[in-house]
C-alpha cells in the first residue's frame, strides 16, 4: 500500500474528452489530499460504451499535465475495487451523475469495500449541459480521416473482447450502423464497424454474386458508406484476384481509409460460399494464396491496414485438419486475422475449429459471419476464442420483404394510404440527413 502525508484521494475517469466538469471533480479530490487518477484502460472502456477516441497513452499524458493530479494509474475494469483495495484511498470523488443508469451498480460495489478501512465516497453535483457523450456525438458531426478510422480498428482488436460487425450496401444503411445503439443491461452495445458485403453490394445494384460488379463500382459503396460515418469499414474482397492486382486494391482501400480487406482461399469465377458444394468451386493452392497475402502485406503504406485470410475448407468439405494448416500458413504469410467460414446449420464445426485453433502459437484474431448457425450467441462465441462477428447481409435482406409488401400494397389498393403503415413518416425521412451533410 502506498504511504501518503496527507490523504489519499481516488478518481476514476476515461478522461477522453476533458471538459469543465472533469477539472471541477479534480479540483474538489485536490482540496481533500493527493491525487490519483485510475484512468480506464481502452479494455475498461469498451466493455460499456464506445472505445474513446484517443488511447490509453494520449489520455494520460493529458491527466498527467493537469494541477493537482499526483499520480496517474491504469483502471484495468469497469469496477473500482481492484484498485481501491490495492490503494486504500481515504476518499473517493466521483460526480453524482452514476446514482442511476449504467455505473449504478459500480457505486455500490465502491460504497461497500470503503466501508472496509472507513473510506468515503464524495459526490459534487454533476455539471449540468456537459457530457462526454454530447461531446463525442459532436465529434462524430465534425468526422474523421481515414488514419483514424484504420487506427481505430487496430484498438479494437487490442482491446474488444467481442466486434461485431454489420453489413451495409449504402450510404442509408451505413447511417444505420452508425448510430444503432441499444441498453443491455448495464452496458449499452452498438456495432463497431460496418461489412461491405460483395454479395448484398451486388444484390443492391441487380447483379449476380459472382465478380461482376468490379471495383471500380464498389469503390462508390465504399464512399457511400464512408461519408457521414466515423467507424471502421471491412471490405469482402472476394478472392482478392491476382497477386499482382491485389496489391493496387490493397493500396486503393487503404488511401480510402478502409480498415480491412477479407479475401478468401478460392480460386476460378466467383460462387458465393453458401452455395457450399452444390455448385463448382475450387480453393486455391495454400502457398500461392499465401503469396498473395505477403503481397498484400508489403503493399500497404501504414501499419494499421488489415488484411484478413478466409478458409474455405469446411465450406468445400476438406476437413478440419485441411483448414488448420491453411490457417497457419496464412499467418506464416503475414495474415492479421483469420475467418473461417461454415455453411451448416448448427456451429459444431466452427466451434471444433476454435478448440483446434487456440492450439496454434502464433494464431491472430479469429473472425466469423454466423448466416447460417445463427442460433449461437456473441458470448457464446467470444468464449470459442471468436473475436470478430460479422453479420453479413441482415440489412439488405430485412429491406427486400418490407419493400416487396409496400409494392404489393400500392397494386392492391390502387392507392398508397394502405402501405403507409409499413412506411416511415415524411417527416423522419427528411430528418435523417440535415441540410448541411452533418
Amino acid at each position: 500500500m502506498m504511504k501518503h502525508t496527507k490523504p489519499n484521494v481516488y478518481v476514476g475517469m476515461s478522461a477522453d474528452l476533458i471538459h469543465p466538469g472533469h477539472l471541477s471533480v479534480i479540483e474538489m479530490a485536490r482540496d481533500l489530499g493527493e491525487v490519483t487518477i485510475g484512468l480506464l484502460t481502452d479494455e475498461a472502456i469498451a466493455s460499456y460504451k464506445r472505445l474513446p477516441y484517443m488511447n490509453y497513452e494520449q489520455r494520460k499524458i493529458v491527466i498527467e499535465n493537469i494541477k493537482g493530479v499526483s499520480n496517474v494509474i491504469p483502471q484495468n475494469t469497469l469496477d473500482y475495487v481492484p484498485n481501491l483495495l490495492e490503494l486504500q484511498p481515504d476518499y473517493v470523488v466521483h460526480g453524482d451523475d452514476w446514482k442511476t443508469g449504467v455505473q449504478r451498480s459500480v457505486r455500490d460495489r465502491v460504497i461497500e469495500v470503503l466501508r472496509e478501512w472507513g473510506g468515503e465516497l464524495i459526490e459534487p453535483k454533476y455539471t449540468e449541459g456537459i457530457s462526454s457523450t454530447r461531446l463525442n456525438a459532436a465529434m462524430r458531426e465534425i468526422g474523421t480521416t481515414p488514419e483514424i478510422r484504420m487506427q481505430r480498428f487496430r484498438r479494437l482488436l487490442a482491446s474488444s473482447p467481442i466486434i461485431r460487425v454489420l453489413e451495409v450496401h449504402n450510404g442509408l444503411t451505413s447511417l444505420i450502423v452508425e448510430n444503432a445503439n441499444f441498453q443491455k443491461g448495464e452496458t449499452f452495445v452498438e456495432f463497431d464497424a460496418m461489412w461491405v458485403s460483395s454479395l448484398t453490394d451486388s444484390v443492391a445494384k441487380g447483379k449476380p454474386d459472382n465478380g461482376l460488379v468490379d471495383l471500380t463500382s464498389r469503390v462508390r459503396t465504399i464512399e457511400e458508406a464512408l461519408e457521414g460515418t466515423t467507424k471502421p469499414l471491412i471490405f469482402d474482397g472476394d478472392s482478392g484476384g491476382l497477386a499482382e492486382h491485389f496489391v493496387f486494391t490493397v493500396r486503393t482501400l487503404e488511401r480510402l481509409g478502409v480498415a480491412a480487406i477479407v479475401i478468401e482461399d478460392k480460386e476460378g469465377l466467383k460462387r458465393n460460399s453458401l452455395y457450399g458444394t452444390d455448385v463448382p468451386q475450387t480453393q486455391a493452392d495454400p502457398e500461392a494464396f499465401a503469396r498473395k497475402i505477403t503481397a498484400g502485406k508489403k503493399a500497404q503504406i501504414t501499419n494499421d491496414f488489415a488484411v484478413i485470410a478466409r478458409i474455405e475448407s469446411l465450406i468445400l468439405k476438406a476437413g478440419l485438419a485441411d483448414a488448420l494448416a491453411r490457417a497457419q500458413i496464412y499467418i506464416d504469410a503475414g495474415a492479421d486475422a483469420i475467418m473461417i467460414h461454415s455453411s451448416e446449420e448448427a456451429p459444431d464445426e466452427i466451434l471444433e475449429f476454435c478448440r483446434a485453433y487456440a492450439t496454434i502459437d502464433n494464431r491472430v484474431p479469429l473472425v466469423v459471419a454466423p448466416t447460417t448457425y445463427n442460433e449461437i450467441t456473441e458470448e457464446e462465441l467470444a468464449e470459442a476464442g471468436v473475436q470478430v462477428v460479422i453479420y453479413a447481409n441482415h440489412l439488405l435482406r430485412s429491406s427486400y420483404p418490407g419493400m416487396v409488401k409496400v409494392a404489393e400494397s400500392i397494386l392492391e389498393h390502387g392507392r398508397a394510404k394502405e402501405s403507409e403503415q409499413f412506411c416511415m413518416p415524411i417527416s423522419e425521412c427528411l430528418s435523417l440527413i440535415s441540410p448541411t451533410g452533418l
